[in-house]
C-alpha cells in the first residue's frame, strides 16, 4: 500500500461529525436536529468560552498586579497591554483566522493532513509580521508622547512595551495553533491548556510581586512566560501523537502557495482589525470631551460589562465558523445554513439575558467598578446604549463567524471599512461633538451608524446566499489552496 494510500485509509477512519447521517438528521424532525447541532456547537462554544475569559483574565491580573505597585505603574502598563498589546492582538489573531477558512474546511473534504500544512503556512506569515511590526513596541514611548500622552506615562510604558516583546513573538505560533485544534474539534485541550496558564499566571504573578517584590516589569514578565507555556502546551499535544492524520510532521509545502495564502490572511487581519480598533476610536474620542474624566470612566465601565458578555458570542463566532466551514468542505451547503440559523439563535437569546439583567440592574452594577455618584449616573445614561450593544452584539459577531467559514473575508472587510469608518465615526463625531450630546452621541452615531448598519448588511448577504453553491466553492478553493504538491486522498 502507498503512502497515499495509507494516508487515505487511516483518515478515513477519522469520523468527521457524529455518527448520525442526514438522512436520520430528517427523521428526528426540527427539534431534534436543533438539539444535534446545538450540541455541536457547544462543544466548541464551551472550551472557547473558558479560553477566552482565561486569557482576558491572565491580562486583568497582569494590570491588577501592577496597580498594587502603583497608579503611575497602572497606568502605564494599562496602555502597553490594553493599546499596544491590544491591537497587535487583533492583527495577529485576524491574520490566523484564514486558518478559520482553510483548517475547517480541509477537515470537513477530509484532507486532513492540509491541516498541518496550512498552520505552518500561517507561522511563517505569522512571523515574517512579527518582525516587520516590531518598532510598534521598541517606540512606543514617542508614538504615545505624539498622541499627548503624559510623558512619565510614556517612557515607563514604552519600557514595559519592549517586555511585551516575547508575548507578541509568541501569538505567531499561538493563534495558528489555537485554530489547527479548534478546527478539528480538539477542543478540550485548549480549555484545559488555558487553566493550566492561567493559575500559573496568577501564582507566578503572585511570586514574583508579593514574595520577590521585583515590582512591574517582573508582573509583564510573568505574563511572558504564561502565553509561551501556551505555546509549548499546545505543540507538545500535537506532536506527541494526538493529531495524527492532521500533523504529519514539518513540511517543505508550507513555503508553496504563500502568496495566495498571505492574500486571505491579510483581508482576514483587515477585517478584524477594523472591528477591533473601532472600540478604541470610541474611547479615544471620548477622551477629547469637555468632561472627558467622567464620561471616560464611565464608558470604561459599560466597555467593561460589554467585554465580559462579549466572550459569549465571540465563541459564537469561532464556533459557527468551524461549523460553516466543515458543513462547506463536507459538500453539505444546507447544513451550513443551519448551522448558521441555530447559532444566530442561540446567541441571541443568551443576549437577551444579558440585556435584561442590565435593564434591571442599571442603576446598581456600576457601583462594582466605582463608588462616584457622578460616574454612576454618568454609567445610568449609558446603559439603554449598553443593552442595545449586547443585543447587536447577538449576531453581528456571529455573522462575522460564518463569513470566516465561508472565506469572504476580503469582502466584510470592504463592509466594515466603509460602514464603520464612513457612516459610523462621521455619525458619532457629528452627535458628540456638532449637536453636543457628548458621550452619548458619539457612542449612539458609531452603534447606529456602524454596527448595526454592518450587522444589517451581513443579515441580508446571509439570508441570500446561494449554500450549495458555497459548498461547490470550497471545494473549488481546497484543489487551489493544496497547491503543486498536492495529493490525491479519494
Amino acid at each position: 500500500m502507498s503512502s497515499n494510500e495509507t494516508s487515505t485509509f487511516r483518515e478515513a477512519k477519522v469520523p468527521l461529525f457524529d455518527e448520525d447521517s442526514d438522512g436520520e438528521k430528517e427523521k428526528e424532525g426540527i427539534l431534534g436536529r436543533i438539539w444535534v447541532e446545538s450540541k455541536k456547537l457547544w462543544n466548541i462554544a464551551g472550551p472557547a468560552i473558558f479560553n477566552r475569559v482565561a486569557n482576558y483574565n491572565m491580562i486583568i491580573i497582569t494590570q491588577a498586579s501592577a496597580g498594587h505597585v502603583g497608579d503611575l505603574e497602572l497606568a502605564a502598563t494599562s496602555i502597553a497591554v490594553n493599546v499596544i498589546l491590544g491591537l497587535d492582538i487583533g492583527l495577529m489573531l485576524g491574520m490566523s483566522s484564514a486558518l478559520e477558512t482553510l483548517c475547517g474546511q480541509a477537515f470537513g473534504a477530509k484532507k486532513h493532513y492540509m491541516l498541518g500544512v496550512y498552520m505552518q503556512r500561517s507561522w511563517v506569515i505569522l512571523f515574517i509580521t512579527s518582525v516587520v511590526v516590531l518598532p510598534w513596541f521598541l517606540f512606543t514611548t514617542p508614538i504615545l508622547i505624539l498622541f499627548g500622552q503624559p510623558p512619565e506615562i510614556a517612557n515607563l510604558a514604552g519600557v514595559i512595551s519592549k517586555w511585551l516583546i516575547p508575548t507578541h513573538l509568541a501569538f505567531a505560533f499561538f493563534f495558528p495553533l489555537h485554530f489547527f485544534l479548534q478546527s478539528q474539534l480538539k477542543n478540550k485541550v485548549i480549555a484545559w491548556v488555558s487553566l493550566v496558564a492561567l493559575v500559573l499566571h496568577a501564582f507566578i504573578s503572585w511570586l514574583v510581586l508579593y514574595k520577590f517584590e521585583l515590582g512591574v516589569i517582573s508582573v509583564v514578565a510573568a505574563g511572558n512566560i504564561s502565553w509561551w507555556i501556551m505555546v509549548l502546551g499546545y505543540f507538545g499535544y500535537i506532536v506527541l501523537g494526538n493529531c495524527p492524520s492532521t500533523w504529519t510532521g514539518f513540511s517543505l509545502e508550507a513555503f508553496s502557495g504563500l502568496r495566495e495564502f498571505t492574500t486571505l490572511s491579510v483581508a482576514s487581519g483587515i477585517m478584524i482589525c477594523l472591528e477591533v480598533w473601532y472600540d478604541k476610536v470610541l474611547m479615544l474620542m471620548t477622551g477629547i470631551l469637555h468632561n472627558a474624566k467622567t464620561s471616560v470612566e464611565a464608558l470604561t465601565i459599560c466597555l467593561s460589562i460589554n467585554i465580559w458578555q462579549l466572550m459569549f458570542p465571540l465563541s459564537f463566532l469561532a464556533a459557527v465558523g468551524v461549523r460553516v466551514a466543515n458543513e462547506l468542505g463536507a459538500g453539505n451547503g444546507k447544513g451550513a445554513k443551519f448551522a448558521t440559523m441555530v447559532a444566530v439563535m442561540t446567541s441571541f437569546i443568551i443576549s437577551v439575558f444579558f440585556w435584561l439583567l442590565i435593564m434591571n440592574f442599571r442603576s446598581k452594577f456600576a457601583y462594582i467598578f466605582s463608588s462616584s455618584e457622578v460616574v454612576i449616573e454618568e454609567v445610568n445614561k449609558l446603559s439603554p446604549l449598553l443593552g442595545f450593544t449586547i443585543l447587536l452584539n447577538s449576531v453581528q459577531p456571529v455573522l462575522s463567524g460564518v463569513a470566516v467559514g465561508s472565506g469572504w473575508q476580503k469582502y466584510v472587510a470592504y463592509i466594515n471599512l466603509g460602514c464603520y469608518y464612513g457612516i459610523g465615526l462621521p455619525l458619532g463625531y457629528l452627535l458628540g461633538f456638532v449637536f453636543n450630546l457628548g458621550v452619548e452621541g458619539i457612542w449612539a452615531g458609531l452603534i447606529f451608524g456602524g454596527t448595526a448598519v454592518q450587522t444589517l448588511i451581513l443579515t441580508v448577504i446571509t439570508i441570500r446566499c446561494n449554500w450549495d453553491k458555497e459548498a461547490e466553492k470550497a471545494r473549488l478553493h481546497l484543489r487551489k489552496w493544496e497547491g503543486p504538491n498536492k495529493r490525491t486522498e479519494e
